[in-house]
């Protein structure tokens, strides 16, 4: 399972969903959507901006969980 911790780096970061939205042009709508993981996929130029604006690599924003 893959799960998206956008919320943990906002956090880090102390940024607003609006804030954010208005950095990466990605609405706080769909923000919110990833942030809870309410998603089932994430475009490469969504993930493009999301690390531009927070300064991250995608393995910060995405966390693979596997069942043993």
């Amino acid at each position: 399972m893959i799960v998206i911790r956008l919320d943990r780096i906002m956090a880090d970061k102390k940024m607003t969903l609006r804030a954010l939205s208005d950095k990466t042009g990605i609405s706080e709508v769909n923000l919110s959507r990833l942030k809870n993981g309410h998603v089932k996929a994430i475009r490469f130029s969504t993930l493009n901006a999301l690390c531009t604006e927070l300064k991250c690599q995608p393995r910060d924003l995405l966390e693979f969980f596997y069942d043993i």
